[in-house]
């Protein structure tokens, strides 16, 4: 598994300290950026990166910004499936019931500690199988082959 890493100036310091983390648990990572704290910079530029490389890869991304609108970005490629989580529970949900592969951080709100639990119970849940999760995700796939074409 490899976790691709994005995050605009607001979420730059709670990336870095997530990335520590994960190379702690021997996650694979890769930063996309920004990798420099810029003050200016945007934060579309880095949800872009990471959207890219999960639609190409099928790998994970984390993305991390003060408000986690970086999901807007990210759900603008096929096959990538982001939402903003700003604790244990809705990071839980948005894996188990939404078969979200991008999680989208809102650093304004989320401490070091509490994103490093968001993260590791995201990695370990498994999407439910039942029948009405499985049916609505069905449908998202409907409404984005449509958009996608």
């Amino acid at each position: 598994m490899k976790i691709y890493l994005g995050a605009d100036h607001r979420g730059f310091k709670l990336k870095e300290k997530l990335k520590g983390w994960l190379k702690d648990q021997k996650i694979e990572c890769e930063d996309l950026g920004n990798t420099q704290y810029e003050i200016e910079d945007d934060f579309p530029d880095f949800g872009k990166k990471v959207a890219e490389k999960v639609q190409t890869t099928g790998e994970k991304g984390i993305l991390l910004c003060g408000s986690g609108g970086m999901a807007l970005v990210a759900n603008k490629f096929k096959g990538v499936w982001s939402a903003e989580a700003y604790d244990v529970e809705r990071a839980k949900h948005a894996k188990e019931h939404d078969g979200v592969n991008v999680l989208s951080i809102p650093a304004d709100v989320v401490d070091e500690k509490t994103a490093c639990e968001m993260v590791r119970v995201w990695l370990e849940t498994e999407v439910e199988q039942k029948e009405k999760y499985q049916r609505r995700l069905d449908k998202i796939k409907a409404i984005e082959e449509r958009n996608f074409v």
